[in-house]
C-alpha cells in the first residue's frame, strides 16, 4: 500500500527543491528552457517530488506507475527526463508530452 503525501511536510518541500535543482540540470545538460507557463512547470515538478517520495524514482507524472513482481515501473518506461522526450518530442514538437522541457524557439512562440 502507498503511504500518503503530506504536500506541506518538510520532507515533501525539502525534495521539491531536489527536483527543481534536477529541473535545472536537465535544462542545462540539453539547452531547453522551462514551458512558458508557470502553471505547467509547477505541477510537473510536484508531480515528479510525489513519484519520487512515492516510488523512488521521478517516474513521468503523466503516464501511469505500476507494480510488477513488487518493484514499481513506469507503464511506458518514462523516467524523467525520458528517452521519447530527448529522442522524439523535443525534437520534433519543441516539447516533452509533460510540457516542461522545451526548445527555447518553442518556449518564445508560446509565451
Amino acid at each position: 500500500m502507498l503511504r500518503q503525501i503530506d504536500m506541506d511536510s518538510d520532507e515533501f518541500k525539502q525534495e521539491l527543491e531536489k527536483t527543481q535543482r534536477f529541473a535545472d540540470k536537465v535544462c542545462k545538460s540539453f539547452g531547453f528552457v522551462y514551458h512558458p507557463n508557470e502553471d505547467v512547470n509547477e505541477g510537473v515538478l510536484m508531480g515528479l517530488t510525489r513519484h519520487k517520495l512515492l516510488y523512488g524514482r521521478r517516474f513521468c507524472p503523466c503516464f501511469m506507475v505500476i507494480e510488477a513482481n513488487g518493484k514499481f515501473k513506469s507503464a511506458d518506461g518514462r523516467i524523467c527526463p525520458c528517452k521519447p522526450a530527448l529522442e522524439v518530442e523535443i525534437p520534433s514538437e519543441g516539447k516533452c508530452h509533460c510540457g516542461i522541457f522545451c526548445t527555447p524557439e518553442y518556449a518564445q512562440q508560446n509565451s
